[in-house]
């Protein structure tokens, strides 16, 4: 097949949306099919564009066998509510010539990443062009995101917004989502389940495993063997909410033993690290992202994970740090809604995580203590068994990639 991903994000980005996409494309190369990609430069999760390229020049590069367009697109230091949207905004208008003069390369399906949903218009435009089919595949929905964290606010607008939004989804031949909550949003916004597709993201289980070597990085970062580690790894964002950690860690810094330790980038990180200074922690760290082929040995530090979310968060974004979690057996601790996907899922497979309500610092101190109390000190080989069964039975790469290839080439 002839396959056009039309997405905001893409490889070499580390984390998140444009890993996922990076990794498919070139899942799809390799299995025989011509890929190519309309895309933003690399950017995220640290909001700068990265080195080598240009967020105001269009360029082409191959990567793995796929063809990759980067198109121009205005980057904000610091996001807000209205630079944001300019930020996503930008994107569509840049993008869209790129994706025109694609027509005649005649593809036979072009996949549509959400976010952007701005990108959504001119995606069903080019697909009645080009005479092709067209899939939705919804990673976060911006809509629901920005009103559940209260970016906008309800009322006649949010209304029509609304339903602007599930007019446009019904023009797609299929549409799928990352997690069954995320599915069921999708149906009350079609009015029906018939072009819906469960595409969750996946990991690698064959690198990402129980047996990383935790003495590199803490080595590496001068943390004492018989430290007990709580990690955070991932985007710092305002929708995280992380400041509950640092709550946490100010109450725990009797616990001379423990160590917070925060990695990644994002737009909240730089007030993150003023509020920790503020607090005089002195068990807190932060690093910065960690190149991809060194994650099993960072994810081997950890005693406790953290996959931490505001209130109204959980069923717009399920994310993606907690399938590597999995992956490597971890014990995690996770702030979830019990209504939610991630609060189904551990009432469904009970051990496989910790979940505590949203925005509670104290219930995080409570878990974190209760966990540390019943966890021996960890050691290579030793390892939440039933975190690491459900990766291998419900998230390895080529059985969730083969099912949309088998789906794309049926519809």
């Amino acid at each position: 097949m002839k396959i056009l991903l039309y997405g905001l994000n893409y490889s070499p980005e580390l984390t998140g949306i444009g890993k996922y996409s990076g990794e498919m494309c070139e899942w799809l190369a390799e299995n025989g099919h011509q890929v190519r990609v309309v895309c933003a430069p690399p950017y995220y999760p640290e909001w700068r564009v990265g080195e080598g390229y240009k967020n105001w020049l269009y360029c082409t590069e191959v990567i793995r066998g796929v063809r990759v367009l980067r198109c121009p697109l205005f980057v904000p230091r610091q996001p807000t509510t209205i630079t944001r949207l300019l930020h996503l905004i930008s994107f569509a208008c840049f993008s869209f010539p790129i994706l025109l003069r694609q027509w005649d390369w005649k593809p036979d399906v072009i996949i549509c990443i959400e976010p952007t949903f701005f990108c959504v218009p001119g995606a069903l435009l080019f697909s009645k062009v080009a005479g092709c089919r067209t899939m939705l595949h919804i990673q976060d929905y911006e809509l629901d995101a920005m009103l559940g964290l209260g970016m906008g606010k309800p009322g006649r607008i949010a209304r029509m917004a609304k339903a602007l939004e599930a007019w446009f989804m019904r023009r797609f031949d299929m549409v799928s989502s990352i997690s069954y909550s995320m599915l069921d949003n999708a149906a009350l916004k079609l009015g029906t389940r018939d072009k819906l597709f469960y595409f969750p993201n996946w990991v690698d289980t064959e690198f990402l495993t129980p047996y990383g070597n935790p003495d590199i990085f803490k080595n590496k970062w001068n943390i004492p063997a018989n430290t007990r580690v709580v990690l955070y790894s991932g985007n710092i964002g305002k929708k995280q909410g992380l400041e509950i950690v640092l709550q946490a860690a100010k109450e725990l810094g009797v616990h001379k033993e423990l160590l917070f330790v925060i990695v990644g980038a994002g737009a909240a990180k730089v007030d993150l690290i003023n509020l920790a200074e503020q607090l005089q922690l002195h068990n807190v760290k932060f690093f910065p992202l960690q190149p991809y082929q060194d994650l099993p040995d960072l994810m081997a530090i950890a005693d406790i994970h953290l996959v931490i979310q505001k209130k109204g968060a959980a069923d717009a974004v399920l994310p993606s740090k907690l399938t590597a979690i999995l992956a490597v057996g971890g014990n995690s601790i996770l702030t979830a809604e019990a209504d939610t996907e991630l609060g189904l899922l551990c009432e469904k497979y009970p051990g496989i995580a910790t979940r505590i309500e949203p925005e509670s610092s104290a219930l995080l101190v409570e878990s974190i203590v209760s966990m540390l109390s019943e966890l021996p000190p960890k050691q290579v080989g030793v390892y939440n068994q039933l975190a690491r069964q459900f990766a291998l039975d419900n998230l390895k790469e080529d059985r969730i990639l083969t099912r949309l290839v088998e789906k794309l080439a049926n519809r």
